[in-house]
């Protein structure tokens, strides 16, 4: 029988659907305010208005557990970092608990449908606060993500490796979820910030309304070390070069970029949308034809939707990176004029 399609709660607006959709599907991903809400949201809609699928979308939530729910099949559609699979598979990380045997089964359920770049990761801190870069991080109170996930992992990783300090050791880790994020930075308590934000952000938009703000490149270095180089060519992360003066007109008037020459240098977290592989092939099929016949669309919304590699389906894919496409996902790709490697296809 056919569902009449309801109005999807996004984030509180509402979006009716005219058309009447075939399927009930849930999907889970972060607050709004950047690539990992959009394209959901995206989805919600336009599966929706097609006549393809209801999708009942929870915002708000920690990826490292929906990740583990589409895996486990509790969840349809899921947000992630790829490095969240490469951890799963591994039984390590945010999933030690689950073992290695365990994350790798649950690992081989996952499937990729379309992927995006999920933020810069950057140091920044307001001006009031004093702070002078890397090097004046210690003793200092520094908010690094949620209280799970993959931008903790990598927050941490990247503050070890740059600034040679480690959470509870060298420096406070301040976390919160990611809706209380803007609050709990904009209230004070932190000192500095190392998060991954899409160039322009919401979040720094918000925060830097409130006070001048300073954001730093990383050394050079450190970032051409072998670690930090290792680093940023592991699963769920990728290099980022741009001129100081785009990064700084992309955060805006109040903010202040500071590198050792006219380049900023960081790493971007890299993930996309994921669903179980067991997924009908012809509804994931429709749903990622639907996402990829609208992806101007996906573009306008957001001041950062052509920097964040929404039509790249290579984006972070093969190498040390577990995942695959959809068998659905790559025949939409590819009739759409896009090119899938044969390592992120499902071997046959």
């Amino acid at each position: 029988m056919k569902f009449t399609a309801y109005a999807a709660l996004l984030t509180g607006a509402i979006l009716t659907t005219p058309a009447m959709a075939q399927v009930n599907l849930t999907a889970e991903t972060a607050s709004p305010g950047g690539s990992v809400h959009l394209a959901p949201s995206h989805l919600v809609e336009i599966a929706g208005t097609q006549g393809i699928a209801n999708i009942q979308l929870a915002d708000g939530q920690t990826l490292t557990n929906s990740l583990q729910n589409v895996a486990e099949g509790k969840t349809d559609i899921a947000s992630a970092p790829h490095i969240l699979p490469f951890l799963m598979q591994r039984g390590v990380g945010p999933y030690g608990e689950l073992g290695g045997e365990k994350g790798a089964e649950l690992a081989s359920n996952l499937r990729s449908i379309y992927p995006y770049i999920l933020g810069n990761f950057m140091l920044f801190a307001y001006d009031s606060k004093g702070i002078g870069g890397w090097d004046d991080l210690e003793g200092k109170k520094i908010f690094n993500g949620p209280p799970r996930g993959g931008a903790l992992t990598n927050a941490r990783a990247m503050i070890q490796i740059t600034a040679g300090l480690k959470e509870g050791e060298g420096y406070e880790g301040i976390q919160s979820n990611w809706g209380q994020a803007t609050t709990v930075i904009g209230g004070g308590g932190p000192d500095a910030i190392v998060l991954p934000e899409v160039f322009p952000s919401g979040r720094t938009s918000t925060l830097s309304a409130a006070g001048k703000m300073t954001a730093w490149s990383l050394p050079i270095d450190v970032f051409e070390s072998d670690a930090m180089q290792k680093y940023i060519k592991a699963p769920g992360s990728a290099p980022i070069i741009m001129p100081v003066a785009e990064a700084a007109a992309a955060l805006g008037d109040q903010f202040t970029v500071v590198s050792e020459d006219d380049t900023f240098r960081g790493f971007a977290t890299v993930g996309g949308d994921v669903v179980h592989k067991d997924m009908d092939e012809e509804l994931v099929y429709n749903l990622v034809s639907a996402y990829i016949g609208s992806l101007d669309a996906l573009k306008a919304k957001a001041p950062f939707g052509n920097t964040v590699a929404f039509d790249n389906p290579m984006l972070g894919m093969c190498g040390a990176n577990p995942m695959v496409y959809h068998n659905g996902a790559v025949r939409a790709w590819e009739e759409a004029g896009f090119e899938i490697d044969d390592c992120a296809k499902e071997k046959m």
